[in-house]
């Protein structure tokens, strides 16, 4: 599952029916699927609007997280 959601996050482009079949092997439903891309494709758009904006985390956020 999080190998997935990487390869989404880093190269959407090469996405394909074929990286759904391990996902599918390890017992998840399509309905898992497709909150798994929703939840990863969610965090990279707020991340985008946040970068794309100049927002800075929260002074009570530690810089390593």
């Amino acid at each position: 599952m999080l190998g997935f959601a990487v390869k989404l996050t880093v190269r959407p482009a090469e996405m394909s029916e074929g990286d759904l079949a391990p996902l599918r092997a390890e017992g998840f439903t399509d309905r898992d699927i497709l909150d798994i891309v929703e939840v990863t494709a969610y965090y990279a758009y707020a991340n985008r609007i946040a970068d794309g904006l100049g927002l800075q985390p929260e002074p009570w956020i530690p810089e390593d997280s």
